[in-house]
């Protein structure tokens, strides 16, 4: 199988370089190999390369500079799934786009099953559900959208890292206790994308995460625990919870993200909860 990757020096590109299958003849594109903005260069890669599946792991993932960079994010999150989904539709190619729990509006009380409304909160938010309508649009039959929320990694700029830090210079955090959602470590999401790849049959929007449910203040919690035990952190970190009106940021968040995952779960896609998987990346990092 013939697998043309974007954005494949983030933090999801990275991992589903590093678990390729054996059997997949991968084409992994950065920004500088292929800038998914243009039009012209997205159709010319994609005739000449001849996929057989397309990965869009590329994104304008700042949720704050966004709201002063509207056309960038657009242009990036969805301008560029469209020009990938038009070349798609030309050379005869799936197209597996990643998009985000920040499509809602986080006034649920029960996890987001994919068909459930979108409204988003923030230009981010409605850039990446601009980009899934796109898709959907130009490859009815040959698209799969797959949401995730909360994502990290041992690399990269990602919440765990950001926290580690922050522990390690003041031993002190304040982090938000009434936003929900679910953590979701790129390995195991690496593997969900790649097991999608192998199943043609596979299709329309779909939700990925790891298993059970945090907010901020919870996850921060973990991480100091975890870190601790990992030898990463020095003993007696203190987190303690704040409202979201103590915290203003630029760009509103759902207060409630949990994503319903039972389509991938049907089809044999089973998440390990995420406290177990932040363990695993904060051995990993350890290691390291």
């Amino acid at each position: 199988m013939k697998v043309l990757l974007t954005g494949a020096g983030g933090q999801v590109g990275r991992m589903l370089r590093q678990i390729c299958p054996e059997d997949v003849e991968l084409i992994a594109c950065g920004h500088a190999d292929l800038d998914i903005t243009d039009a012209g260069r997205v159709r010319e890669r994609l005739l000449r390369e001849r996929p057989e599946v397309i990965i869009n792991a590329a994104a304008y993932t700042g949720v704050d500079t966004a709201e002063s960079e509207p056309q960038k994010a657009h242009a990036i999150n969805a301008d560029g799934p469209a020009h990938l989904a038009a070349g798609a539709r030309e050379c005869g190619a799936r197209l597996i786009h990643l998009s985000t729990d920040f499509v809602f509006d986080g006034r649920a009380s029960s996890p987001y099953r994919p068909d459930a409304p979108t409204d988003p909160l923030n230009v981010y938010g409605a850039t990446k559900r601009d980009g899934e309508r796109a898709v959907l649009e130009a490859l009815p039959e040959a698209a799969v959208i797959v949401r995730t929320a909360w994502v990290y990694a041992t690399e990269g700029a990602n919440f765990v890292r950001t926290m580690l830090r922050v522990m390690r210079e003041r031993g002190a955090v304040r982090v938000v206790a009434d936003q929900v959602g679910t953590p979701t470590a790129a390995r195991p999401l690496a593997e969900t994308l790649w097991r999608i790849a192998a199943r043609p049959e596979i299709r329309g929007i779909h939700h990925w995460t790891d298993a059970g449910v945090a907010s901020w203040y919870d996850f921060a919690v973990a991480i100091a625990e975890e870190g601790l035990a990992a030898d990463l952190l020095p003993p007696s970190m203190t987190v303690t919870p704040i409202a979201t009106e103590d915290y203003p940021t630029s760009a509103r968040r759902p207060a409630y993200s949990v994503l319903d995952k039972r389509s991938l779960i049907a089809l044999g896609c089973i998440p390990a909860h995420w406290r177990q998987r932040l363990r695993e990346v904060l051995r990993e990092m350890a290691h390291a």
